[in-house]
């Protein structure tokens, strides 16, 4: 088996995206980089690729009519070898969650293996492939959140990287809907509701930051005045200055359009015309996706600088893509 054809297996490039659910998840809890959190963004990567390699494997028949080219059904990888791929690859995935986070780290890669096995061999057919699939990605912001918090903070931690979990969980529900009409095409109306939720998605990412900045533009951050009161001067003094609120402000807006400008115009593209050639690319251009919704929602918990960084793979994705499917 030649390196690339495993490459292919495991849609390397995609995993681009998982790195950023950590990220987001960690910041929101207040500590985007620590080794805890690069552990856990190595453990959910090992983890990413084992799902992949476990669908071809479960979807060998399916793909030797709809998808020939892929690497089991062409031959280029045996059933077994992409089977005994996803197996080492969730067991090393395990191992560096055990080894940077502990127990706390198995918390949360154990349900997340959980469901990847679960989806891949039952449910990715059903009624309940989509919400499971988005459960994975929930759970993997959410291991960042844990990989960040403090000792006797878990509770705290989870709270905090909910509603960036919510978010990409629900980006990752249109993926999964759309992702079912990669062959044959959709109806129209698949493509204008998770538009639809994609839009909603990124407005609710970027304007509580917008608010954030124009609040702190309006309370300004003028220096201490002698007629105000002590609460007055506390509240202010506890939100971010106005240049600061400016700055993650203009992050999170960069990251939202960028992600409705891939993502968005992909499913626009799949609104006109819903051909499964089309489908499947709004579903490439939702994988990547990804990256500018996780540096928009990085950005919003306060860490610019790591939000930045994140949004520069963005591109990097997308050549890679060119060359390595990401579906």
């Amino acid at each position: 088996m030649r390196l690339a054809d495993l490459a292919q297996l495991v849609r390397a490039p995609a995993a681009l995206s998982v790195p950023g659910d950590i990220l987001a998840g960690a910041a929101a809890a207040g500590r985007p980089l620590s080794g805890p959190t690069l552990g856990v963004m190595g453990s959910s990567v090992c983890l990413y690729w084992s799902g992949m390699a476990l669908n071809d494997y479960a979807d060998a028949t399916i793909d030797a009519v709809e998808r020939p080219e892929r690497p089991v059904p062409s031959g280029r990888v045996p059933r077994s070898t992409a089977l005994a791929v996803a197996g080492a690859l969730t067991a090393a995935g395990l191992g560096l969650a055990a080894a940077s986070g502990g127990r706390r780290g198995l918390l949360a890669a154990l349900p997340l293996t959980g469901v990847i096995w679960a989806y891949d061999l039952k449910l990715k057919s059903t009624p309940a492939g989509a919400a499971a699939m988005a459960s994975a990605r929930t759970l993997d912001v959410l291991a960042g959140a844990l990989a960040a918090a403090g000792p006797g903070g878990t509770g705290r931690a989870l709270l905090r990287g909910a509603a960036p979990a919510a978010l990409v969980g629900a980006h990752t529900y249109t993926l999964s809907a759309l992702s079912r009409h990669e062959i044959s095409g959709a109806p129209a109306r698949v493509p204008a509701s998770t538009l639809a939720a994609a839009t909603t998605t990124a407005l609710a990412t970027a304007l509580p930051a917008v608010r954030t900045a124009i609040a702190s533009a309006r309370a300004g951050a003028a220096a201490p005045s002698p007629g105000r009161t002590a609460a007055t001067q506390r509240y202010l003094g506890s939100r971010p200055t106005t240049r600061s609120a400016v700055t993650r402000a203009a992050v999170v807006g960069a990251g939202a359009l960028a992600y409705l400008g891939t993502y968005g115009t992909a499913q626009l593209r799949a609104l006109r015309e819903p051909s499964g050639e089309n489908v499947r690319r709004a579903v490439g251009a939702g994988i990547l996706g990804f990256l500018p919704l996780q540096t928009a929602l990085t950005a919003r918990s306060g860490a610019t600088v790591a939000a930045a960084a994140l949004g520069v793979a963005h591109p990097l994705a997308r050549r890679l893509a060119r060359r390595v499917s990401p579906t």
